[in-house]
């Protein structure tokens, strides 16, 4: 089987206070991603989230892990996928989605065959992926980055000017509540998500890539008072618990891709921490 997973509990902010940097890195980080001829999958409890990546050098047939107790990957979920890397396709139930670097596809619930292909098996696709529970099917549908919502946020005064690339979100594609997109910080910026914030009502796994050889994001987790940091590297994502912050700052400017699910579909719902009352 080329489908590998590990499984991730919940841990409440007064446990996380107490622990090391081995111990937060255990529990949050996920360092296992795109290995190629693979498909590497964490569960998390947080939601039922489901982080992750494919990376074909030969075709990948995605597979039901065992925590899904489900005869298929999709019966009971949906799915988002963005390429990080060269040309790919995913096949889903026969029909072809051709996705170039940086494109997304959704997938709704119910699709009972996904197959992750490379145009060029020496300069592979690398799919990463989320998903999350579905109570219902909506199609699936392809959005490339020219077709995603823009935001542009932040400045260069403050080291965050950024453009919010939201993907897989209500107005762009329809989902049960899995959203997703892909931040993009300018030359001379790196700080994301600052102000920081929480969202009570979801999750959230940040996944950081663009990072330049030698270089290295911080990323900043923890209820507003009581802040942790965990150091990142190229193609690493990082769980963030709905009662921890999420931001981060690098050595460089960076992408992150930003993936969601939870009880609320509201992009602004959230509870913004002022930065002077980061403790």
């Amino acid at each position: 089987m080329s489908v590998s997973y590990e499984t991730r509990y919940a841990s409440s902010p007064e446990a996380v206070k107490k622990y090391d940097t081995t111990e937060l890195r255990n529990e949050f980080l996920i360092d296992n991603l795109m290995q190629k001829g693979k498909i590497n999958l964490t569960y998390t409890h947080y939601d039922r989230y489901i982080a992750g990546s494919a990376v074909p050098d030969s075709p990948l047939k995605l597979e039901a892990i065992d925590p899904l107790k489900a005869g298929f990957f999709l019966e009971r979920r949906e799915l988002g996928i963005i390429n990080v890397g060269d040309y790919g396709t995913v096949d889903v139930d026969g029909t072809s989605y051709s996705l170039a670097h940086k494109d997304a596809l959704y997938i709704g619930s119910g699709a009972k065959e996904v197959i992750f292909k490379s145009d060029d098996p020496k300069n592979p696709a690398k799919f990463y992926l989320n998903s999350a529970p579905a109570h219902t099917s909506y199609p699936t549908k392809k959005v490339s980055l020219a077709e995603a919502n823009k935001l542009e946020l932040g400045s260069l005064e403050t080291a965050n000017h950024r453009t919010v690339n939201q993907m897989i979100i209500g107005g762009v594609v329809t989902t049960c509540q899995l959203q997703m997109g892909m931040t993009e910080l300018k030359t001379g910026s790196v700080w994301n998500t600052m102000p920081a914030h929480v969202h009570d009502r979801r999750m959230e796994v940040y996944f950081y890539l663009d990072v330049p050889e030698g270089q290295s994001v911080c990323h900043f987790m923890g209820q507003p008072q009581e802040t942790r940091h965990i150091w990142m590297q190229n193609h690493e994502a990082v769980i963030s618990p709905p009662w921890s912050i999420h931001c981060g700052s690098g050595t460089s400017n960076y992408t992150f891709i930003w993936g969601m699910a939870g009880e609320n579909l509201d992009y602004g719902d959230m509870d913004v921490a002022k930065i002077t009352d980061l403790r």
